[in-house]
Order: structure tokens, then sequence, then C-alpha cells
């Protein structure tokens, strides 16, 4: 996202200057929990939800909301808090945030730049310094995986303060895009473009493909202890029980892509749509009925809000639901 500004020069409007959105803080403004938001994520019982131009905003009743002190302008994607305090937020132009506060304030750890030298330093190659990050997920408070386009994937083991490129570790030789990363099954997968579904190998420390009967672009990935459940475009959704061994079609009756879902403390698991609808599944995501909404709009992420409500983030800011 390339951002100009303009200014005077006598009676002369000078020429526009560009300013990189990195090195612009995000600007405070009362319509930020309206505008798009692309992830939401609970801090223990604080929600926080991320969006375009680096909004970063959090409530601890749902109600109210406070917009967090943001570094820098880019466009955020997703958000991770293995703990209430600690979290990381990332995005567009390379964008790695880090927060101690449970989402108050956040620091910059990395951007494109950096993981460009990491890149040319790890490859032998020059890299791009455009660097889309798509998700990001972290086990505890020190280990941790970031991903993104053309299967850019980053691994830290010390909180972000240092990150190394696991390309070579990804069974993904066409480079496809990385859209979602998360536990479910018992295992670690990593879902991107073309049916593309990895697992982590923990003794190998690899990304390896697991096979799967759909070629189309997976957007994310949910589950329990249990199973696990991919979804993407229209309307598809598979599940596992056995850790990707298997899989069966799961009919959502919804021909929107699946855009989130979540699996709940209640044993429930829910979907959303890019079209706004919102599925339940009372029985591990192998079956599923839509839920009603009034005036539903198009959801991009969601989160356990406990009490049996869900957090959906989308096109029209964050709504909370309860969901029965």
């Amino acid at each position: 996202m390339a951002l100009w500004t303009a200014t005077l020069a006598g009676s002369a409007l000078a020429e526009p200057v560009f300013q990189s959105p990195l090195a612009l803080p995000a600007t405070k403004s009362e319509l930020a929990i309206r505008a798009p938001l692309n992830a939401v994520a609970m801090a223990g019982p604080r929600l926080v939800v991320a969006g375009q131009r680096g909004h970063i905003l959090h409530s601890d009743d749902g109600k109210t909301w406070a917009q967090a002190e943001v570094p820098l302008s880019a466009d955020l994607t997703a958000l991770s808090f293995p703990t209430p305090k600690l979290g990381w937020a990332v995005g567009h132009e390379g964008s790695v945030l880090h927060t101690g506060d449970g989402g108050a304030s956040w620091q910059r750890q990395l951007d494109g730049k950096r993981i460009a030298d990491l890149l040319a330093k790890h490859t032998g190659q020059p890299a791009n310094p455009d660097q889309p990050l798509l998700d990001v997920w972290f086990e505890n408070e020190k280990q941790g995986f970031a991903i993104g386009a053309f299967n850019l994937i980053l691994r830290t083991e010390d909180g972000g303060k240092n990150w190394t490129p696991w390309l070579d570790r990804v069974d993904n030789p066409k480079a496809m895009h990385l859209y979602a990363i998360r536990p479910a099954g018992g295992t670690l997968f990593m879902v991107g473009e073309q049916g593309l579904v990895l697992k982590l190998d923990r003794e190998r420390q690899r990304f390896v493909r697991v096979a799967l009967p759909y070629q189309g672009t997976l957007f994310g990935v949910t589950g329990n202890a249990n199973m696990a459940v991919v979804f993407g475009l229209r309307g598809n959704a598979w599940r596992t029980t056995d850790g990707g061994a298997s899989w069966s079609k799961v009919e959502t009756g919804v021909a929107a892509g699946i855009s989130g879902g979540v699996a709940r403390a209640d044993g429930s698991v829910v979907l959303v749509s890019q079209a706004g609808q919102v599925l339940l599944s009372p029985d591990d995501g192998a079956t599923f009925r839509r839920i009603p909404l009034l005036n539903p709009a198009p959801v991009f992420a969601l989160a356990d809000a406990g009490k049996g409500h869900v957090a959906m983030a989308g096109l029209g800011g964050v709504r909370l639901e309860e969901l029965k």
C-alpha cells in the first residue's frame, strides 16, 4: 500500500512525495472499529482486532474499543496470542509486530527489507523486499511461525528477536502462497493455494505434503485434538480424523468462500463465509447447519469469545454473535 503526501511550496502544490507505510504510524480514528478488519483473536478475556492501515483495537467487554499505538500503517492480516499479554501481528510490507501488554501497544520486530536480507543470506540470491505475510501462529511465548506469499515461512525460537527462513523445509516446489497455519487433529497444519495441505513432521523439522482430493485454494484450518477441518473456495470444506491420512468432504450448503473457522471450548465448530454466512457444527465438524443472522456482512476471521459468543471481523468491522 503506497502512501503519498503533498506539500505547499509558495502558492503552488508541490510534487507528491512517497512515504512508506512502514514509516508512518497508524492514524488514530474513531471510525477505525468500523473499517475493514482482517483478524480477530482473544488475548485472555480481551478481544483484539486488526485490519487496514495498521489499525489494531482492543476491548475488554466487546462494546467499548480502544485503538492501540502501532508504529506503521501497513495493512495487517493476522494475530496470535499464546498468552493474555504476549501477542504478534503480521501483514503487508513484511510487517511483524509484537505486544507485551495485551495489544495496547505494539513494537516492530520485522519488515520486508529485513526479511529480504534474511532470504538473501539464506539462499544466496537477491530477494524482493515486498514480502506480504498472511498468517502467524505462536505455540508459546518463544516459538512461532509467520507465513505468506510464494512459500514465505519464517521460524522464531526466541519470541521474535531472531527469525530463520524455512523455505527449504516445506514440500512446496511451486512456491504456492501459504494462507493459514494452525494446530488441529494432533498436529500442526498449513494450507494454501491449489489444495495445498502440509503438516509438521516434528522429528524432521519439516512440513510434508498431505494428499487432499481437492485442488482449489484453501484459506484456513481449524479443529481440536480429535479432528481438523480445512476450508476455502466455493464453500469447500474437508475433514480428517487421522492426521490427514484420509479426508471426507463436509457439506456446507454455501457457495461463497469459507474465510474463517474456529473450534469452540464447548466442542462446537463454527465456519464463516465471505458472504457473511455462519455455519455451526455440534459434532466435531462432521455436519453443519446455517445460523440466520440479521444484516449479514462479509466475514474474514472469527474467534471464540466465550459464553456462547463468537467475534467476527470483516467488511463492516467487528460484531459479536451468540450462537446456539
